[in-house]
């Protein structure tokens, strides 16, 4: 059976209609018809109950839905599978990435990237908006956090604790911080993002858990320009461990509150579908694992 067929009676379902599953996909009434038509016709069997007010499916329809379903996601497994059997990596990644760790980080890795594949080549988007795949032809994206969108195919890269630090020149003006309560008192540089400030600050212990809204001068949408401002002693930041690694090693900041456990946070690799998952997107998705769990170990 034609894959596509498939699909098309797929969204036929999900719409509830013809016209607007032909409206969707930009064709016309008459050839999404002739496209179910064909599938029945292959089937033997009737899908839809069809008047002139409404497409209802049949109960043989529902008993092949399930199957068709199963069918194409296991189709989509054992095309990924075989990508990353070939291990062939070329064409055009196309890599939306946040700026911190775009600017900071990930730059001598791509560099690494396309010396182990010289038929490939990057196009890097950097910034912290959410990336919208289609309108910005992207096909994977470095985040924090999980995809809100359960369709997209997410890869996870790691696992890893939040830190809060400053630098030596912001503790010997200030002081240190011996409970997050302290932090009242300080300045915190602020990420702002699609409209969400992210201003409360969680911390637990073993006598209890404590969350904060701390005070600011200083907001961006930018987490580098954030990190910067950290480094020149403006403030405290409250960042993912790998954001701040090296400047943590180099001393350039300085960890506070020790004794306190901030949640951790993940990173992934997300693709829009599973047509994305190519094998420059698995080589990619290896050389992340293996370099941020070298960084943050």
């Amino acid at each position: 059976m034609n894959t596509s067929d498939l699909n098309l009676f797929i969204r036929i379902v999900e719409t509830g209609s013809i016209t607007g599953t032909a409206n969707q996909l930009g064709l016309t009434p008459a050839a999404v018809s002739s496209a179910l038509k064909r599938l029945e016709n292959q089937l033997g069997i009737q899908l839809f109950i069809r008047t002139t007010r409404q497409l209802r499916i049949t109960p043989q329809g529902e008993q092949f839905l399930f199957h068709c379903r199963k069918a194409l996601e296991s189709l989509d497994q054992g095309r990924i599978a075989a990508h990353q059997a070939q291990g062939t990596a070329s064409g055009t990644l196309r890599l939306s990435v946040s700026s911190d760790l775009g600017r900071n980080i990930l730059l001598p890795w791509i560099d690494e990237f396309l010396e182990e594949h010289p038929l490939l080549s990057i196009d890097l988007t950097v910034g912290d908006f959410i990336s919208d795949f289609f309108l910005e032809q992207v096909d994977i994206a470095l985040r924090y956090g999980k995809p809100e969108d359960s369709t997209m195919i997410s890869f996870h890269i790691a696992t890893m604790k939040r830190v809060t630090c400053a630098s030596p020149a912001y503790i010997s003006t200030y002081g240190e911080l011996t409970h997050p309560e302290n932090l009242r008192e300080h300045n915190c540089l602020l990420h702002r993002r699609a409209g969400r400030l992210f201003n409360n600050w969680a911390y637990k212990d073993d006598i209890g858990s404590y969350k904060i809204k701390v005070n600011s001068n200083r907001v961006s949408n930018d987490t580098d320009i954030v990190r910067r401002w950290a480094v020149e002693g403006k403030g405290i930041v409250y960042r993912a461990l790998i954001d701040v690694c090296s400047d943590l090693r180099s001393g350039q900041l300085i960890s506070l509150l020790p004794d306190y456990e901030s949640p951790s946070v993940e990173l992934h690799l997300i693709c829009p579908t599973r047509e994305q998952v190519s094998p420059a997107v698995i080589a990619f998705r290896e050389l992340l694992r293996e370099k941020v769990a070298q960084m943050i170990d």
